[in-house]
């Protein structure tokens, strides 16, 4: 059996208290484990004085930074629900998740505030369960229905003195750790109006992907991290906050948006020991720094030189991209999407320390994965402990089902969403994720695509458009396509690869033509392309940075 979320931290807090647990990369706060407990402490006596309950949601919106993640683990502390929600969604939204959740307070991040400030002063009589709102810049209070006279965290003076005579100190660490069933956060998988769906993730998944992250990416306390994926997704929740902080990492929060030059920057003076991304960034490197080398001829031929010279080659580039990802690089985990195959062979070939991970937040978020050690080619991985997989077709090994979980990450159901819940599992209980695939004799996995995205060919074919896009990704001057239908004909939608400003040359338009060619070469009769169009804008992306396909028909 797992252990618990905050088992992890009762043991952490106490031996790592005077060393540093977060910091706001470029900012100002800075928490040791010791003054993140004491900060959380002073928390649960403002949540008190703001009538804040066992069982009550408190929301969280904002960027990463510190405060968020102290935000977080003190409502847990406190015995509240977080509701976390995307700083990025509109305000009109952010106002209906607050609604829809029956959110009793609300900490709230100074970018999100400005543009929600005036939609909530015009609805707020629309939100009646939601008592307070509190700042993440320093936790003073904006907004106060209660009329409790608040004005923030310092307010909690007196009440902590009298808590604590004789100073917060280790010994009064004891965070409720026997609560695995209870409900511990409701997570938006959209900022929709019409019929939101709140993910409901128990102590028991979340602290079952906590397990598996131990068990088979093992942490070392002091060990570094820079958090950019948004904390309000589970994903960034678990592998960027929750599980570095409960093996005494110390992490730092990018509080603006990740650009490449920003994450270079801090890659290079934080020295992280693991890096969690999607696989557009490690393609979008080795395209530009690596292939250009290793595809010249003479390269090649050293690549597969014999008597150790071809080794040394493949040392160097290794090298190379560690030294781009500040030196000090353990784990290399990508998820969200399939990695190029040419990409993933080239860190196979050179033994890069990647990691694939296979999940969504309806299991809290993580349902496969691996370390580089154990990965099969093109695989998302292995189901990880306390689940089971089942593949929705007669021949799981060979033909292609919808891909069916059970277990510990599993949720419980979406919040105030019966029907959505109902649709969301089979009659039996298994969680339908959406997926097609197969696994192997040792349960790996393989997706071949979405079900909602396979298409059904002229004679009854399915057609997986991401194993399409697999083989046009990898050619000359494509950066990434989407593969759509149109009038029972398959059209590649084709954003270029190319260096500076894009212009449609004549020698652009001949080199699609080349690669739709070449594609139509290697794929059956019933999934080949008609015709490429070029796209003068890269596709827009979800925060996971996912293609939004819907938009592109």
């Amino acid at each position: 059996m797992p252990k618990h979320l905050f088992t992890y931290f009762n043991e952490v807090i106490p031996a790592m208290w005077d060393n540093p647990a977060l910091t706001d990369y470029n900012g100002t706060d800075n928490y040791t484990f010791g003054s993140l407990a004491q900060q959380m402490a002073r928390l649960d006596i403002l949540l008190s004085k703001l009538g804040i309950k066992k069982g009550d949601h408190v929301a969280i919106c904002g960027r990463n930074c510190a405060n968020w993640a102290v935000a977080y683990l003190a409502i847990l502390a406190h015995g509240g629900v977080v509701v976390s929600v995307l700083q990025d969604f509109k305000a009109e939204d952010i106002v209906g998740l607050l609604r829809h959740s029956d959110a009793r307070a609300l900490f709230v991040g100074p970018y999100v505030w400005k543009n929600l400030q005036p939609v909530y002063e015009q609805q707020s009589d629309s939100l009646p369960e939601l008592n307070a709102i509190v700042s993440l810049l320093d936790f003073s209070v904006i907004s106060d229905k209660a009329a409790t006279g608040l004005t923030g965290i310092a307010n909690t003076d007196a009440d902590f003195q009298q808590r604590y005579p004789n100073g917060f100190s280790k010994d009064d660490i004891h965070y409720r750790d026997d609560n695995f069933d209870d409900l511990m956060l409701i997570n938006y998988t959209s900022g929709s109006m019409g019929a939101p769906k709140g993910v409901m993730l128990t102590y028991r998944s979340l602290s079952g992907n906590l397990f598996s992250g131990h068990k088979y990416l093992p942490n070392h306390p002091g060990q570094r991290l820079v958090s950019m994926l948004p904390l309000a997704h589970a994903f960034g929740q678990l592998a960027e906050f929750l599980f570095p902080l409960s093996g005494g990492c110390h992490i730092y929060f990018l509080a603006k948006t990740p650009t490449p030059s920003l994450l270079l920057k801090a890659f290079a003076e934080v020295k992280p020991y693991m890096i969690v991304t999607v696989p557009l960034v490690i393609e979008k490197i080795c395209r530009k720094s690596v292939f250009p080398i290793v595809n010249k001829r003479m390269f090649r031929l050293l690549w597969n030189a014999p008597l150790g010279i071809g080794r040394a080659v493949k040392r160097k580039v290794k090298s190379k991209l560690l030294k781009a990802f500040g030196g000090h690089l353990h784990y290399f985990i990508v998820g969200g999407a399939a990695i190029n195959p040419e990409v993933e062979q080239l860190l196979l070939d050179i033994r890069f320390p990647f990691c694939v991970g296979y999940g969504m937040t309806e299991c809290g978020p993580l349902i496969g994965g691996c370390y580089i050690k154990e990965f099969v080619s093109r695989s998302a991985g292995h189901i990880l402990p306390g689940n089971e997989i089942r593949i929705d077709s007669d021949d799981p090994y060979n033909t292609v089902g919808e891909i069916l979980v059970r277990g510990d990450h599993v949720m419980t159901g979406y919040y105030k969403n019966p029907e959505a819940t109902r649709q969301a599992f089979t009659d039996d209980g298994w969680l339908r994720t959406g997926d097609l695939g197969v696994i192997d004799k040792k349960q790996n996995i393989f997706i071949r695509g979405r079900n909602k995205n396979m298409i059904l060919g002229a004679s009854g074919q399915n057609i997986y458009p991401e194993e399409i896009e697999d083989k046009l990704n990898n050619m000359t001057g494509v950066a990434e396509s989407i593969v759509v239908e149109r009038e029972g004909k398959l059209v590649a939608l084709v954003f270029p690869d190319m260096q500076g400003e894009l212009t449609f040359s004549p020698s652009l338009v001949e080199l699609m033509k080349q690669n739709l060619e070449r594609l139509n070469q290697i794929l059956p009769k019933y999934s080949q392309v008609t015709k490429i169009e070029l796209q003068e804008k890269e596709f827009e992306k979800t925060p996971k940075k996912s293609i939004k396909r819907f938009l592109y028909k």
